[in-house]
């Protein structure tokens, strides 16, 4: 963690980088069943786009000259490689596309299946390669039982395969359930992979559809979530981190195709639920909270954003929105001023460890924990911020003063510095501004809590305030010529001819 704030210049002048060869090991014939060219051909030339932005991954870069030739052969169009994402690899980068004036996004290798809604998408996943019959084969060690209940999650770069797991499978456990991807595109039109069949439906009727995601899954009649068991078949990361937090009561097992080992799962996630508790008390005790925005591209970003700004403002706390591209230690390190920063995310960059962090990060669904008294910590964990807005499956409104005279001024106890913190409750129509600075407050009967402006108490007790005009006191002078070269070696120095 120190390097992160102080690291010697010279190194980054002398640093080597061990890059693997960038030739492509992939014929001609293999990019075309990887990527699915002519089924990007086809989407391309149906909807008469003249410029398309690919986005690749860094692992796919060294095919990305190839693909892109080979669609240009197909259809006679401008393409453009997206090497290096604003945010994140998963999510479909559509400031970047818009840079080129691109028409359309083809989105290839892993993703997070946000929606998005500016650009016409299509995901190509990949096909990556999975011993289907070792799979059903630890399926079957684990679940021993064929009548247990169970939900087949994947990640999205084994779709190709789940068809020949689901027959295998199936058939001896009628109450397993395949999920199916059902991403969300800019056009209202459904992707590629993961349809629900006219054939799904009509043997399904009545089952409760669960949309959680990106996937779709229907329990059966009188079932819920909590009455599954978790397969996962992918290896181990976000994905899968993801859906262990967001279903976190649920037994989870996995699958790695790459190792072609299968396990249960036996990370504590209950651990990891107390930490992000303590995140939340954290978030409770801050006074100033840093917004930060780690998406541009998926659906109702900005929506969150305010709506976070407004829960921020009526918990009688101070924001700041910072748009700094990926996030890391020594960004984030330069506003000492900031108590706990939010991240706007997509569900699987959400969950951030802030461990080597100066000040905690939490996600959305934490800070509105933290300031919304009608939203009770439960268990129930949401990384999707979507589901938080109105109308959203986990959507709470936040109190008004009016409704409880007890909560307009109340007190509690910090669990962290078991120092008594006040929380004063703000109306919407009452100015943003309006007592910021003053330390007074209407007299409780019981306690009175002095409440003061954060950030003004922290600039009182700096030692450094930044620079001081001294107007009137500073000689004025003519402009000379400064030093040439860079900041580790100017041409000057060691040729004084002074000394």
């Amino acid at each position: 963690m120190t390097e992160a704030f102080s690291s010697n210049s010279e190194a980054v002048l002398q640093r080597t980088v061990d890059v693997a060869s960038t030739e492509s090991d992939h014929q001609a014939g293999d990019l075309e069943g990887l990527y699915q060219i002519s089924d990007t051909c086809h989407f391309i030339q149906s909807k008469g786009f003249k410029k398309v932005a690919l986005q690749f991954p860094d692992e796919l870069l060294v095919d990305a000259v190839g693909v892109s030739a080979a669609i240009e052969k197909e259809t006679n169009v401008k393409t453009y490689i997206l090497g290096d994402t604003s945010y994140g690899s998963c999510c479909v980068d559509e400031v970047a596309a818009e840079h080129v004036g691109a028409d359309c996004i083809v989105h290839y290798g892993r993703s997070c299946l946000s929606p998005s809604r500016r650009l016409p998408l299509m995901y190509v996943f990949g096909k990556r390669p999975m011993d289907v019959q070792k799979c059903a084969e630890t399926f079957r060690e684990l679940y021993p039982e064929s009548d247990s209940c169970v939900v087949v999650l994947y990640s999205v770069i084994y779709a190709h395969a789940i068809d020949d797991c689901r027959k295998l499978i199936g058939a001896s456990y009628p109450n397993t359930v395949f999920s199916v991807l059902r991403p969300e595109c800019s056009d209202g039109q459904e992707q590629v992979y993961g349809l629900l069949s006219d054939g799904d439906h009509s043997d399904c009727l009545g089952d409760r559809v669960v949309k959680k995601l990106g996937r779709y899954f229907r329990l059966k009649e009188g079932k819920s979530v909590e009455d599954y068991s978790m397969f996962y078949i992918g290896h181990e990361g976000l994905t899968l981190t993801n859906f262990m937090m967001t279903w976190n009561r649920c037994a989870f097992s996995s699958f790695d195709p790459e190792t072609s080992t299968g396990r249960t799962e036996s990370i504590n996630i209950n651990k990891a639920l107390m930490k992000r508790y303590y995140a939340i008390e954290r978030a409770k005790d801050a006074g100033v909270v840093g917004i930060l925005v780690g998406t541009l591209g998926v659906a109702n970003y900005l929506t969150i954003i305010d709506q976070l700004k407004e829960s921020i403002r009526k918990a009688g706390k101070k924001s700041y929105m910072f748009a700094m591209g990926k996030i890391n230690v020594a960004k984030l390190a330069n506003f000492l001023e900031i108590d706990v920063y939010v991240l706007v995310a997509c569900p699987e960059n959400s969950l951030l460890d802030s461990s080597e962090f100066y000040r905690p990060v939490v996600t959305p669904f934490e800070m509105e924990v933290a300031c919304n008294k009608h939203r009770e910590w439960s268990g129930e964990y949401v990384t999707d911020f979507r589901d938080l807005l109105p109308g959203g499956s986990s959507h709470v409104d936040f109190p008004e003063p009016d409704e409880s005279a007890n909560e307009e001024d109340s007190t509690d106890v910090s669990l962290i510095t078991g120092a008594l913190r006040s929380s004063c409750l703000r109306s919407s129509s009452e100015p943003a501004n309006a007592s910021s600075a003053s330390s007074l407050v209407i007299r409780n009967q019981t306690l009175t809590v002095a409440n003061a402006n954060p950030a003004v108490s922290f600039l009182a007790g700096r030692s450094w305030q930044g620079l001081e005009p001294k107007l009137g006191e500073t000689p004025v002078v003519k402009a000379v010529e400064g030093r040439r070269g860079i900041a580790i070696a100017y041409e000057e120095e060691g040729t004084d001819k002074r000394n």
